[in-house]
């Protein structure tokens, strides 16, 4: 009876709005924030708001995204006493929280997600890894190596006073560029700056840390046969999307007709003299239909991996979509301005 009695009670206390709050806060390392701040020189900034308390606040404010100063302190001082209970965070003030956002260096965030990401990976060396019953629809299950996506996205930004953001008349924007681990849907690079040029301006830099033997999937926006070139060198094999005005002589037929959705394969070789000087080994084009919202429709792929199915190739590019996903997640925290 008393084990009943026990349940019922614990039924029927409320739940903890920010118990989702503390469970991630809890999943930090305790000695970490306190180690970083040191390094980064934030303890020495931090009077009465304490790194811990200003690191709680700002995981809060992407947790329930909100849009303002007021929103995050306002929420925040409804639930002070469970707020303590986070290991004694805090509550922070409005002109404390902009502050803190103001002085403290930024770079103290970024160590901290990567140092309890290394933490996770050392406790479980399979996090972040999706095991062969979790791997996503569409991506064939013989890739075992690791597959990053690349691409960039616009975020418009609210306040249009910001002059290293002018975009266009009235307007400002920034440009996220980033380099995503389809495995994990962990970001592995990214870069945020002003959106006056082309998704391929950071290609080298989001491309920078794929190592050999990895795949990295792009958008035809993406294509400078100079840097695919300098990847095949480097060991990495990518697949993209040709471009409609790609001129190229096939040397090889690898298919004398259509097998399925496969329309082509073939080996080519470019034909531009300003291409071929950039990229003058063979390549190969897969033409092949693909579904795109519900429509089907002819596309032509390029890759420097001779050794793939072509519908391999089909389901890598396919694969790269789910960066579009990563992007409406955190447009609309990153676009509040």
């Amino acid at each position: 009876m008393n084990k009943k009695k026990q349940r019922k009670s614990r039924q029927s206390q409320p739940k903890s709005k920010l118990s989702v709050l503390r469970q991630v806060c809890d999943l930090i390392p305790s000695h970490l924030v306190g180690k970083l701040a040191r390094k980064h020189g934030v303890d020495k900034k931090a009077r009465s708001f304490s790194p811990w308390s200003h690191v709680v606040s700002m995981i809060f404010a992407q947790l329930s995204a909100a849009i303002s100063l007021n929103d995050v302190c306002d929420n925040l001082r409804n639930h002070r006493g469970l707020l303590a209970t986070i290991r004694g965070a805090l509550l922070p003030s409005r002109n404390g929280l902009s502050h803190a956002n103001k002085v403290r260096n930024a770079d103290m965030a970024e160590d901290l997600f990567w140092s309890t990401l290394t933490h996770f990976e050392k406790q479980t060396p399979s996090f972040g890894h999706r095991g062969p019953k979790k791997r996503k629809r569409g991506l064939p299950r013989r890739f075992k190596r690791l597959i990053h996506s690349v691409d960039a996205s616009t975020i418009k930004l609210i306040a249009n006073n910001m002059t290293w953001a002018k975009h266009r008349r009235r307007k400002a924007a920034a440009k996220l560029h980033l380099r995503l681990n389809i495995g994990s849907f962990l970001p592995g690079f990214a870069i945020v700056e002003a959106a006056n040029h082309n998704d391929n301006f950071r290609a080298r830099e989001l491309c920078a840390g794929i190592l050999d033997g990895e795949i990295v999937v792009f958008d035809k926006a993406y294509v400078d046969f100079k840097h695919l070139f300098d990847l095949t060198g480097r060991g990495v094999f990518w697949v993209t999307r040709a471009k409609d005005n790609m001129s190229c002589r096939v040397t090889k037929r690898r298919i004398k007709k259509r097998e399925g959705n496969i329309l082509r394969d073939d080996i080519i070789v470019l034909k531009t003299k300003k291409s071929s000087e950039a990229y003058p080994q063979t390549l190969r084009r897969v033409v092949a239909i693909v579904e795109v919202d519900g429509k089907e429709q002819e596309m032509i792929f390029i890759t420097n991996n001779t050794e793939w199915a072509p519908s391999s190739v089909c389901d890598l590019y396919q694969s790269r979509w789910e960066i579009e996903v990563f992007f409406k997640r955190v447009q609309g925290n990153l676009s509040q301005g």
